[in-house]
């Protein structure tokens, strides 16, 4: 059995945690592992690491195959060259495989659910493989816990065999009214957005129903390379997978499951998953409450002190804070998109920005200048590049750095400085235990992360 992670959505609705640049599969929300890593590692109870495909968009690539190879030694990583949504994802993923002779079972995932009972989906995925050697498409239906209307619902009230279901349609997002009618009917599950197909059935379920999109499938040899083209990729009509193909085949079978599911979509989401205190609060970070009820405070940064609140979801980072009643969450995306739409920048990245050789947090910026404070891991190793639009200063303020300036090297000490010019090749390590903080001030009429001329890199993020 192979499986194929889709890891390239935006998480809008965890804003202001989740953000473009850095979305909800890569966070790790109050545990020690990320949304996509547990997706990984749920996978490999299931098949070998070398069956696993990830597909993500170019803007997440990097930071997915870092959090990947943490648990992998050569994470399989297909890149979008745009967002064209689940269907052409899946597509192209499918003929990756179809082109390395892979004509079996695919089972498709998210990279953003939580699943609590690993062995309840384990055996849910095992009964429905037995579905898909045979020829059909199966969707894993999620019994509703509650009228939810964040999620999709699938009517399947006519049995297959013990353990399937026919589906007889697929419903979109519906109001409470409506969501309530489904739950109380009994013929409806969530959808959960994972699918179990084996990938010769898809190919032709997918050229009967989108031709389009198979058309332009075709298009790609994945005999000779991994690279998804722009020009051809870029045609695709960005669709779902439950617009394009589910919503029309005939050959769909509901596998439901009770296996703990959550898509962790909304801070709703986040509230009903975690441990509340007697007057059902979840606090997270640095909280302090004082008679409030039923609430989500949660703290990355800053104390958060809650007087009188009830109802209320409660989130700060360090550059933004929402507040909203807890029953309005799927609204979040509202924000988002509105932040979107003027190009604010808090819609986009953190002021603190993880990287494969440790992070850093932007302290301050202006016009013609930004200040950081770079934390270098042990063992890290900025990549070797040079800036055309801006010079820098770094001051060390603990540990010790090695810097590498125009092919000579330096080993500076807390409180050294040193100057990087414009356009001269430069790098910075860390080949010591202690981790390595500086001060990183740049100067310039252009101060953007796209002003990068990658040369050499430990972690592979210089294109050949």
């Amino acid at each position: 059995m192979y499986g194929i992670i889709l890891a390239g959505g935006s998480g809008s609705r965890l804003w202001p945690l989740s953000r473009e640049l850095y979305p909800k599969q890569l966070l790790k929300i109050n545990t020690d592992k990320s949304l996509l890593e547990m997706t990984y590692l749920r996978l490999l109870n299931l098949t070998d690491e070398k069956n696993i495909l990830s597909i993500t968009n170019a803007k997440h690539f990097s930071d997915v195959k870092t959090q990947l190879s943490s648990i992998s030694k050569d994470p399989l990583l297909l890149s979008e060259p745009a967002q064209k949504n689940t269907a052409p994802a899946i597509s192209v993923s499918v003929k990756y495989l179809l082109d390395k002779g892979k004509d079996d079972v695919i089972l498709v995932v998210p990279s953003d659910h939580l699943i609590k009972d690993e062995k309840a989906f384990k055996k849910s995925v095992e009964n429905a493989k037995t579905l898909a050697e045979e020829g059909y498409i199966v969707t894993f239906g999620i019994k509703p816990a509650g009228a939810e209307t964040g999620y999709g619902y699938i009517k399947s009230s006519k049995k297959n065999n013990d353990f399937s279901y026919k589906v007889e349609e697929f419903k979109e997002k519906p109001d409470k009214k409506t969501a309530e009618k489904y739950v109380k009917s009994g013929k409806y599950y969530w959808n959960s957005g994972i699918f179990m197909f084996k990938a010769s059935v898809f190919m032709e379920t997918l050229k009967e129903f989108a031709p389009e999109i198979y058309e332009i499938t075709q298009e790609f040899n994945f005999t000779k390379n991994n690279q998804i083209e722009f020009t051809k990729f870029d045609k695709m009509p960005s669709i779902s997978i439950d617009y394009a193909v589910m919503e029309k085949a005939k050959n769909i079978i509901n596998v439901p499951v009770d296996c703990g599911w959550n898509d962790l979509g909304s801070w709703d989401a986040i509230y009903d998953i975690n441990s509340k205190d007697k007057e059902g609060n979840v606090k997270i970070g640095a909280v302090q409450t004082e008679n409030c009820k039923n609430s989500l405070l949660f703290s990355s940064n800053r104390l958060i002190a809650g007087v009188g609140l009830d109802d209320i979801i409660l989130v700060e980072t360090s550059d933004a804070i929402l507040a909203c009643k807890k029953d309005k969450t799927q609204d979040v995306k509202k924000v988002f998109d509105k932040l979107k739409e003027i190009k604010d920048e808090t819609h986009l990245v953190h002021t603190t920005v993880y990287r494969p050789w440790g992070y850093y947090t932007v302290l301050n910026q202006g016009e013609g200048y930004l200040t950081k404070m770079i934390c270098v891991s042990s063992h890290g190793q900025l990549s070797l590049q040079s800036h055309n639009f801006r010079s820098e200063h770094w001051v060390v303020l603990s540990g010790t750095a090695r810097v590498t300036l125009d092919n000579k090297n330096y080993i500076l000490k807390p409180g050294s400085s040193i100057d990087i010019p414009v356009k001269v090749k430069h790098s910075l390590g860390n080949p010591y235990k202690e981790e390595l903080k500086i001060i990183e001030v740049q100067k310039g009429d252009k101060l953007v992360e796209e002003d990068i001329i990658r040369y050499k890199d430990i972690y592979g993020r210089v294109k050949a």
